[in-house]
């Protein structure tokens, strides 16, 4: 007797949450990055994007995060999430993917978000100041790794927006949405 599959949507979600908020657009993230980044104006901040993936049976659930570190002294944090109805397998296909989630969100911080938080470091540069736009890749460049044969092309993606690429060991902010795709997506009851 066959079991019955357990039907998931297709969901991409637009807005953003952290463990405080909920249904940020991306306005009101760059407000959040704003004063954080307002907060400490001589620190060194990298803006990191990063996607990461797992396969459950029925989906492949993405998750998203935007990570505003102020290095080695806190961060800001904020998430959403894909959900595929289908189990991707193919690791080329679900790098790609990850990359491309990571890629439409980094678009977002064009030259007048870029420009309005270099704006605040700006009087502090010649104090140490400093501000990186970058992507963390979910890939590492070891001969055993199976998405070395990929990542030259995710790595030309993200340097053609004019961002620094970042790929394993030193894209670590893939942990923290690791730690999420770890959960499968709960499908919640239809109200009746």
């Amino acid at each position: 007797m066959k079991t019955k599959r357990r039907q998931f949507p297709l969901i991409h979600e637009t807005t953003f949450r952290n463990t405080t908020e909920q249904n940020l657009e991306f306005g009101d993230v760059m407000d959040r990055i704003t004063r954080f980044i307002e907060g400490d104006s001589r620190a060194v901040y990298d803006l990191v994007v990063t996607t990461d993936a797992q396969t459950h049976p029925g989906h492949t659930k993405f998750v998203s995060y935007i990570v505003v570190y102020r290095v080695g002294r806190g961060a800001w944090l904020c998430s959403r999430q894909v959900i595929i109805p289908r189990e991707i397998y193919s690791v080329q296909e679900k790098l790609s993917l990850e990359t491309t989630f990571s890629q439409e969100i980094a678009a977002q911080f064009g030259y007048a978000e870029r420009e309005r938080l270099e704006n605040i470091i700006l009087p502090y540069i010649d104090q140490g100041a400093d501000i990186r736009f970058m992507v963390d890749i979910d890939g590492g460049t070891g001969a055993k790794n199976k998405t070395a044969a990929y990542l030259s092309e995710m790595v030309s993606r993200i340097e053609a927006m004019g961002l620094i690429a970042r790929v394993k060991p030193e894209s670590v902010m893939v942990s923290v949405a690791d730690r999420e795709t770890k959960k499968p997506f709960r499908l919640r009851a239809a109200s009746s």
